[in-house]
């Protein structure tokens, strides 16, 4: 699902901000590393295990990555299903391509 994910986000233009990868390893790397982040890991989960129409709920200890947020703006957007995610300042929630924190992130 990851993979499928990640082929949809490119068709619709999505390019990886590699700001948000802090190891010192190649490009091809990074743009790796971004793509199993620990949110997107569990929206595809969700995809796969939450009923049609059902939201997806994701919660973390951490402050989502901005790079993780664009992302996932754009598949609750492609496959138009609400994501819920808590992160260590708010709540987030994608619907329609947009986030109710207005992208303050």
């Amino acid at each position: 699902m990851l993979e499928r994910l990640n082929g949809m986000l490119r068709e619709v233009g999505y390019v990886p901000d590699l700001n948000f990868v802090l190891h010192d390893v190649d490009e091809e790397q990074k743009e790796m590393s971004l793509g199993y982040h620990s949110e997107r890991v569990a929206v595809a989960f969700g995809l796969l295990k939450v009923k049609e129409g059902g939201a997806i709920r994701v919660m973390k200890n951490l402050r989502v990555c901005g790079d993780c947020h664009a992302a996932i703006k754009l598949i609750a957007g492609i496959t138009r299903r609400e994501i819920i995610l808590r992160d260590a300042n708010r709540f987030h929630h994608f619907r329609g391509g947009a986030c109710s924190c207005n992208d303050y992130w």
